[in-house]
């Protein structure tokens, strides 16, 4: 066992990156929103931890429209496919015309470890 290796040989600096996000709502200007949002609301994706500023909420109905997203949005992605250049989500209710932002921002570095109790597969056992 080397130095920064479990009992198991795994490496304790062993990770992954994911991009934090921020979802803003970015329209429209010109007619009303009905998700109880306002211009430039937003909130700020780190690892698994939702951040919103102080004082501000969020829509549940908004949020369970972009929450199959995030984890794909977070990744690295090629630069053919839409998850890198697709951001703009629409609202769930057919009635409301608001507009949701995801942004990449940097990139933030998770060691295994830290995440998850679960070993990586034995590769002499598959």
């Amino acid at each position: 066992m080397t130095a920064g290796q479990n009992p198991r040989g795994e490496d304790h600096d062993a990770g992954f990156e994911l991009y934090d996000l921020r979802v803003e709502v970015v329209g429209p200007t010109d007619r009303p929103i009905y998700c109880g949002a306002r211009l430039g609301d937003y909130f700020e994706l780190h690892g698994e931890m939702l951040k919103l500023p102080p004082g501000q909420g969020f829509s549940i109905f908004s949020l369970a429209a972009l929450l199959p997203l995030l984890p794909a949005k977070q990744r690295v992605t090629d630069p053919y496919d839409w998850m890198s250049t697709d951001a703009e989500i629409a609202c769930p209710d057919p009635n409301c015309p608001t507009r949701l932002r995801i942004t990449r921002l940097g990139k933030r570095h998770f060691r295994r470890a830290e995440v998850t109790a679960v070993p990586l597969p034995d590769d002499d056992a598959t």
